[in-house]
């Protein structure tokens, strides 16, 4: 529980309910459920989205440390859960690792380790969902695209960030910002600080691991990722997430399809998990 705590904590934020900017009004990044009814929310904190009629796709970090995973909201209505499938190279980090970098500051290896896990998870329904239309993934290039995100995690500005303790599941919030990392693994995107900055730009932080990061074609929203984590300002031992210039990342889906295709179709037809 110890290691799963803190790994929500650092990919979470690596995942907030949207960290936002300073001389925007809250408001403004408020959303309804109804605004993206795909989204799922995890027990506890964390987030998934709905790609199948019957199955959630969410970050691994943000699942595996549960003791189960019973029912996922979705379109704000409780989904009883078939089971969960975990990418075998999902990886966590050692407790040693981490207890080095607290100790020393330095996150250098942790931020790799982390870079080398496939931090992907599918979430199967027990019944397909019928009021709410899946999402489609998104498989070109999102690099220079502007891209929307949302969460119910831990808020907060740019200038201070957010508390390092939560809370971690609040009101639900989106925001924008644009796409400078997209290739292997990752998508990812830099919190500028105004003027420097996109109207409602924004940034994920420690709870909304797994909400999606979406792609606009046509009038659809397409998920090109799903939040992961961050390299979030350290000073020292001191660690301070959802602050400007942090990156944020995300597992790339369109790296994933074909891992997201045969599980999908496997394990449904075969009715068991593998």
């Amino acid at each position: 529980m110890r290691h799963a705590a803190f790994l929500l904590l650092l990919t979470s934020f690596g995942a907030n309910a949207v960290v936002i900017r300073d001389d925007v009004p809250d408001l403004q990044y408020r959303m309804a459920v109804s605004d993206f009814p795909a989204l799922a929310d995890v027990p506890g904190e964390g987030h998934g989205v709905l790609i199948a009629p019957q199955w959630v796709v969410t970050a691994a970090h943000a699942v595996s440390w549960q003791h189960s995973v019973d029912v996922v909201v979705v379109g704000g209505t409780p989904r009883a859960v078939s089971r969960v499938v975990i990418h075998p190279g999902y990886k966590k980090a050692p407790q040693t690792m981490i207890d080095a970098a607290m100790k020393s500051g330095d996150w250098a290896d942790y931020f790799d380790f982390t870079a080398s896990s496939d931090d992907i998870a599918l979430i199967q329904l027990a019944e397909p969902v019928r009021d709410v239309a899946p999402a489609r993934i998104y498989n070109g290039s999102a690099l220079g695209k502007s891209v929307r995100i949302m969460g119910r995690g831990a808020t907060g500005t740019g200038s201070k960030g957010h508390h390092l303790h939560g809370p971690n599941r609040t009101d639900l919030r989106h925001g924008y910002n644009e796409i400078t990392v997209s290739g292997g693994r990752w998508v990812g995107y830099t919190f500028d600080k105004p003027p420097n900055a996109l109207p409602l730009e924004a940034t994920t932080g420690s709870g909304d691991s797994g909400g999606p990061i979406l792609v606009a074609v046509d009038n659809e929203w397409h998920v090109a990722g799903i939040a992961a984590w961050k390299r979030a300002e350290v000073n020292g031992t001191e660690i301070y997430p959802g602050r400007y210039g942090e990156t944020s990342y995300g597992v790339r889906l369109g790296h994933y399809a074909d891992w997201i295709e045969t599980t999908t179709t496997t394990v449904t037809a075969a009715g068991k998990s593998r």
